[in-house]
This record gives structure tokens, sequence and C-alpha cells, in this order.
């Protein structure tokens, strides 16, 4: 905690921004000080402010923030036990509780550049050293609430998700407001990601960069390639940024995640390394980094990654069990399994759900195998091998590799067969997880009936999705549609079925007419495409089709030519 090191108010502060209502915004204060409260509230006083909550830690700000929508925040970095400022700003942006005009300022005495790069991650609108004089708060309150209040008009569509509306808003305020363009035309293309409209937000991106290199366009154009599978592309984007900015760390992140994609794990290994030793306090950092070197079998970096996560990701929202499973894995390297079933003991208590139940029944195994205990080993793959015939659904792909890994490594050989020819239907255009489905076969001694095998997954993949193309094209619209119902039950994450699938219900739709339960089942196909693997240049056109089909709904594009025309009409006026 910081002492308290906000001083009285001094002669020359700066008078009120003019035209501002200051009485009507709503503040809330959030430090763990009872007088530097005090403080903060009577320089707001100053200003005519009415409507001030005042909160002493992380909770109890985040129960305000989930009740309240505030205009003002001003929040300590360092609040004592729980929360950090960091974790209620992570927090509060992840869950959608701030509005695009809301002014943080981000108030601390740290001065370490992990601290201030922590925070500078999740972007304070001003970073506030202590001790603060009441001058220097309203002059940054002044400026921080000018900028952020071209937004205002916006915060209606946002708060409502329409996040069409909302960019559409942004583009009629950048031609108003020339001064904050730029801010405006970021918060568009943000806004464009999240509605699905990746070709918009790109086209948003190269027309910033036309006029100027911004670091953050270039990296959201890099986003999108990569996103489309041109990694190499989206690498060479990314090493740009980093050349003509080392600190600025997403480019860093992206750039990892497009070497981890072409299967260069020992460089993407090395980026994120470098990012962490900048900004230590990010959970997905170091869980990435975590992972990444227990992949390589460097274990003391991986130690330490996995430890530094579960320690900042105590009281985040970014609180990870994948983090528990890594560094038991560590430890089963280790020969240390007893605090490793205590963690995975830790993990269960902590985290809930079936899924958790079987990668720590997997990892348990793991565990005992790495460390020398094959007969409890060869327990746990039996109890895992009689889960797979009780259930039929199967997990995420990395769940089933590790699984496939144990149970070869036990002895079994059906069981792993079945799961690794699934993860090869589901990813049959996917080299990277090929290579290393065939790694786990060449470790079971299976190479070259494990190359037979890839090979004959993928065809049948293939070939599933093939006959519901094929009776798309032939217009049995009706049997493409059960077709396609039916490969996503055996495929749930076959992407090019789902989006197959997705594309046979809109044709459907377009050829007899508008039906509600085709347009859900075909958003609900569009939204697990998004978050298994979100950006896909397919998924905005397929969004884009489905507005169309929705009575009296605008596409993106005539949304588009309509604001075009309507600036037109402004420029020929004056």
């Amino acid at each position: 905690m910081n002492a308290p090191a906000v001083t009285t108010p001094v002669a020359g502060a700066p008078e009120k921004e003019p035209g501002v209502n200051w009485a009507d915004k709503r503040y809330l204060i959030v430090d763990d000080f009872v007088g530097v409260r005090q403080l903060l509230r009577e320089a707001l006083r100053s200003l005519g402010a009415r409507h001030i909550d005042q909160a002493s830690g992380g909770g109890e700000a985040m129960g305000l923030l989930t009740r309240v929508q505030y205009d003002v925040i001003l929040c300590d970095f360092n609040l004592g036990e729980g929360k950090s400022g960091q974790h209620v700003l992570e927090e509060a942006r992840m869950r959608g509780l701030l509005m695009p005009s809301c002014v943080w300022l981000m108030v601390s005495a740290e001065k370490s550049v992990e601290a201030v790069m922590g925070a500078a991650e999740h972007q304070p609108d001003a970073y506030l050293i202590k001790p603060i004089t009441e001058g220097v708060l309203l002059t940054r309150l002044n400026r921080a609430w000018q900028k952020k209040q071209i937004f205002q008009d916006i915060d209606q569509a946002y708060l409502e998700k329409d996040y069409l509306r909302a960019a559409k808003l942004c583009a009629e305020a950048a031609g108003r407001n020339k001064l904050h363009e730029v801010d405006l035309m970021r918060m568009r293309a943000t806004l464009l990601l999240k509605a699905g409209e990746t070709e918009q937000a790109r086209l948003v991106y190269e027309k910033v960069l036309q006029e100027r290199d911004f670091n953050w366009a270039r990296t959201g154009v890099g986003k999108i390639r990569m996103a489309n599978g041109e990694n190499e592309a989206a690498r060479q984007m990314f090493q740009g940024v980093i050349a003509e900015n080392r600190f600025y760390l997403d480019a860093y992140d992206q750039l990892a995640k497009s070497l981890q994609n072409m299967g260069r794990v020992e460089e993407s290994c090395e980026v994120l390394e470098r990012a962490a030793r900048m900004s230590p306090n990010s959970v997905p950092r170091q869980r990435a980094l975590g992972t990444t070197a227990l992949k390589l079998g460097n274990i003391p970096l991986a130690e330490r990654a996995f430890r530094k996560c579960m320690q900042i990701g105590e009281y985040s929202i970014m609180k990870t069990v994948d983090a528990y499973f890594g560094l038991a894995r560590v430890l089963g390297q280790k020969n240390d399994a007893k605090e490793a079933l205590l963690l995975l003991a830790a993990a269960q208590r902590d985290f809930s759900g079936s899924m958790v139940e079987l990668r720590s029944k997997i990892t348990e195994g793991l565990v005992y195998h790495e460390s020398g205990d094959y007969r409890r080993a060869r327990k746990s793959g039996d109890e895992l091998e009689t889960m797979l015939k009780e259930d039929s659904e199967r997990p995420d792909t990395a769940t089933c590799l590790e699984m496939a890994t144990l149970l070869f490594a036990v002895g079994v050989k059906d069981a792993p067969v079945e799961l690794l020819c699934y993860v090869i239907r589901n990813n049959d255009e996917n080299t990277v997880i090929h290579d290393e489905v065939q790694r786990i076969f060449d470790k079971a001694r299976m190479g070259e009936e494990g190359a037979a095998l890839i090979n004959t997954a993928r065809r049948e993949a293939s070939e599933m999705m093939n006959k519901g193309v094929l009776l798309w094209k032939t217009n049995k619209l009706d049997d493409a549609v059960e077709w396609m119902r039916e490969a996503r039950r055996n495929l749930p994450d076959n992407m090019r079925i789902l989006f197959n699938s997705a594309q046979v219900l809109i044709s459907h739709m377009q050829a007899k007419g508008y039906n509600d339960a085709l347009m859900s089942e075909a958003n609900d196909v569009l939204m697990h495409v998004d978050r298994i693997a979100p950006g896909q240049q397919r998924f905005a056109q397929l969004i884009e089709q489905l507005q169309k089909l929705i009575p009296g709904r605008m596409s993106a594009q005539e949304i588009e030519a309509e604001l075009t025309a309507a600036m037109e009409d402004d420029h020929d006026k004056e």
C-alpha cells in the first residue's frame, strides 16, 4: 500500500473546462486510504461535482462498476490486498463496463517500469504519479475529458452492442473532429472487428496508414492477415513495428502467435520471453510463455512463467486453470509429484466444470508417468479410456493431443489413435497440427502407420464436407442443411465444415425465405467459429450475408454507401 500523497489545493490551479457541466457527471474514486479519497473528493467538488462514489478496494469498485455507468474514474494502482487498480481496469474493459467516453485516470506512487507498462497495456486515459496537486489533477482531467467527449454519442450504440451503428457514428464524428480523427478511426476499426467486419476494419487501418505510420494500425492489419492464414506477411508486419518501437508489447504477443502458427516454436518462445521481461504482469503472456517453454522442454523457464502467471492472476479476471496444469506438468518432470497433485486439487477447487475434471485427470496421469510412477499413470489412463467410451463428445484439440500422449505412454493404442484421427478431421487443413500429431505417432513408434492415418482422416473430412457442398450446388437445399448438421455433430470444430454449413443455411433462406430458426442456427454456427478462431475474413463475409436477410436491416456496405453519400453532400454544401 502507498501512503497518502495527494497535496492540498494550490494557487494557480486551472479553471473549469468551459461549456462542461461537471456537476452532472458521475465520479468514482478508488483508493485504499480514506485520506486520499477525501482529498480527491474535495478536488472534484471544486469543479462542482455532486455525484461522487468511493471504493476502498478493487472488489468494492467492481461491484459499483457493474451497477453504475461512471463518467470519470480515479483509481489507485496499488489497492492493498485483493485486486489492484490494473486488475480493476482490465476486468472493467473485458466485461464492457466502461463506455467509450468514460475517463479513467490511474493514480499511483509506483514509478517502476513494470508497473507503469503493466497499467499502460490496458490504456488508461492518463497515469498520474503521486504526489498530485489539485492543479495537475484538474489539468489532466480537462485534457482527457475534452478528448473523450467526442465518443459520447457513440455510447448508446456501444451499450446496446450495436457495433456497426457505433462504427458509423465514429466515421461521422471523424468527419467533424479533425483534431481527434485518428482516435475515432482507431475506435471505428475496433468496433468493426467486434462486429465481425474484418474486411471493413482492414480498410480503415489501411486508410489510416496512408496518412501516417501508426503502430496500432500496422498491428491491426497484421492481426487480420494472421487470422486469414497469411502468417509470414503478418510476421513481417509485427517485426517491423517492434523495430520502430521496442516497447509496443502487443506486437510481441502477435509476433509470437504468428511464429507458433508457422511451427517456429523456439523463436516464439524467445519473443515471449523478451516481452515478459519488459512487462511481466500480463497473465496471458506469462501463460503463453510457460506453455511454449514446456513444449520445448525448458523446465526452469516454464516453471518461472507458470508461477508468475498464478501470482499475478490470483485476483485477475484472466486467472486461468492452464497455469495450474502447466505447473503440475513441470513439477512432474522435476519428480515432485506431491506438489503437482496438490496443485491439481487446487485447480478443481478454484475452477469448476467437467472439462476441468477431465484435464485434471489427464495431467495427473502425465505427472505420474513423468515422475516414474507407471502403475498410477496406467490407472489414470484406464480411467480416461472409460470416460472416452462413456461420452461421445470430445474435448478441444489441445486436450485431445495431451490425452493421446498420455494414453500412448501407458500402453493404450486404439483410444489415442481415434483421438488423433478426430483431431486431424477437425483440422484437415492445419499443417502445424498435422506435424504435431505426426510427432505423437512417431514417439509411439507408429510413424508410418500414423502418416497413413493422417491422410485417411483428412480425406474423410473432405468427403464429408464435399457431399454437403454437392447437395447445395445441385439445389437440394433441405438435404444439404441436414447433411451439414450431421457433419457438424461429427466434426464440431472443422472450420471448413462450419463455414460451409453457415453458407448452406444462408442459401436456404435466400432461396426459400427468411426463417427465424435457420437464422438462429446460422448465427450460432458463426459465433462458434468466432470463439475458436476469431477474426477470419470469411466470418465477416457470412455475417454480412446474414445481416442482409434480416427484414429491414441495412448491410454494412449499404451503411458505408449512405455515409459516403452524406459526407459528399456535406462537402458540396461547403
